[in-house]
């Protein structure tokens, strides 16, 4: 492994430790995810800031507020990061009102207020948030099935760009079209699509590249995943990388977590760490808002999904109880 990786690799584990000691009884999903934000910007993690930014949190948002739900940790973890965490806080909040008078309220708006915040100040923020909306609009009219909540996200970082919506529209409809006869997964490769549209590349190539660097983490004897984990790799797959040098440096961040606390077989599947690896992998190849969005969406959607299931289960298991008696 390069010397460069083989540290960013420790980082992380380092990064995730201090994390776990500012917050105990978390879910552990958000814990790779917010090591990285520190990794991303080579910042080392410490309980104390992280404390102290959670402190700041709770003073200005409510119990019941988005912003301390699933992403609660992503958002201290960047204000931890930040030289002014307190201004950060306050844009974050102010971007969040501005998006509520287009979408609804939830934890993946919260993540747009942040990825905002992360921003430069130059934008005209409400014209973005507005534009946001009109992409989100015409993705729903394409896919009003799969259209949800969680797309707001790559709508509004679409809303960055210089294309026309049109042609992000037809962009991201070539792109899921494409890709959905390789992966069937209609919501996750609606998902890859957003973060395809975010390139300028020709759909045709865009597309080839995602698709080439499965199969060669495939090829080299990874089992990434079909599902959540592919808009990371997406991400991944838009920067100027060598595919083969990509997926075998993919297998080498992957061989030195499988044997770090927390990532045995036994405690996190080889789908997620592999994940973890291109997220890894990304940030020493184009460190950016887009691979974040791809990340920490994708650990967001993960962790609705697994409560839907949790909640289906303990309705089963209310039902069946019920019929006993």
């Amino acid at each position: 492994m390069r010397d460069v990786l083989q540290k960013r690799c420790e980082e992380f584990i380092e990064n995730q430790d201090e994390i776990k000691k500012a917050f105990r009884l978390e879910n552990t999903y958000m814990f790779p995810i917010c090591a990285n934000i520190f990794c991303a910007r080579q910042i080392p993690a410490r309980e104390e800031t992280l404390r102290r930014c959670n402190d700041l949190l709770k003073s200005y948002t409510s119990a019941f507020s988005n912003f301390r739900g699933t992403v609660r940790m992503a958002v201290v973890s960047l204000l931890a990061v930040s030289l002014t965490p307190e201004e950060k806080l306050r844009r974050m909040l102010d971007y969040y009102a501005e998006l509520k008078k287009y979408f609804l309220a939830s934890d993946y708006l919260v993540l747009v207020a942040v990825l905002l915040a992360e921003m430069p100040e130059i934008h005209p923020m409400a014209e973005i948030i507005a534009r946001g909306h009109e992409i989100y609009r015409k993705m729903n009219r394409e896919h009003p099935l799969l259209t949800s909540s969680e797309d707001c996200v790559f709508a509004v970082m679409m809303a960055f760009s210089a294309r026309d919506d049109e042609h992000l529209i037809a962009d991201m409809e070539d792109c899921y079209h494409k890709l959905k006869t390789v992966f069937h997964s209609s919501n996750d490769v609606q998902a890859v699509s957003q973060v395809l549209a975010l390139s300028s590349d020709s759909t045709l190539e865009k597309t080839a590249r995602v698709i080439a660097l499965y199969n060669a983490v495939r090829a080299a004897g990874g089992k990434y995943g079909r599902y959540h984990e592919l808009p990371v790799l997406a991400a991944l797959a838009s920067q100027p990388v060598d595919i083969q040098t990509a997926a075998d440096e993919i297998m080498e961040i992957d061989a030195f977590l499988s044997i770090q606390r927390g990532y045995s077989s036994w405690t996190i599947s080889k789908k997620t760490r592999l994940m973890h690896a291109a997220m890894l992998l990304s940030d020493d190849c184009a460190p950016g808002t887009a691979i974040e969005a791809a990340a920490m969406s994708s650990t967001v959607a993960m962790i609705a999904a697994q409560q839907a299931v949790m909640c289906s289960v303990i309705t089963s298991t209310t039902v069946g109880a019920g019929s006993v008696h």
